[in-house]
């Protein structure tokens, strides 16, 4: 390896931008939002997969309900009220995919509703 490529990976690693709380937020619902979309797909091939990956939409929004339940969040308490009933939401229709009473689609359509305000937010 040259001094040239060595100095260049060092600089590489250091040029790193910083993150702000809505990227990471954003990197956290997106990557479960495809994971849980590619495992509906696989759902009658893989239905463990797709459990998991139902299980992890779940705890996302029992992360965000604790994090809008917090008084010290600062985000206006009617927004905080509506992501605490799409995380009541999300319990409660996860619950009726598992018993194969409803579809998928309601939880991806939230997510990526979410996703596109938290777009929004990052392009301000």
């Amino acid at each position: 390896m040259t001094p040239q490529t060595l100095a260049h990976r060092a600089y590489a690693q250091s040029a790193v931008p910083t993150r702000t709380p809505r990227d990471t937020e954003y990197e956290a619902i997106s990557k479960i939002t495809h994971r849980l979309k590619a495992a509906a797909a696989r759902k009658g091939t893989d239905f463990g997969g797709f459990v998991q990956a139902l299980h992890e939409n779940r705890r996302l929004w029992n992360v965000l309900a604790t994090g809008v339940a917090d008084t010290e969040n600062a985000l206006p308490s009617a927004l905080r009220a509506r992501i605490f009933y799409l995380a009541e939401f999300t319990e409660h229709h996860s619950s009726q995919v598992l018993g194969n009473k409803a579809g998928v689609e309601p939880l991806l359509e939230i997510n990526m509703a979410v996703l596109r305000g938290l777009r929004q937010i990052r392009g301000n």
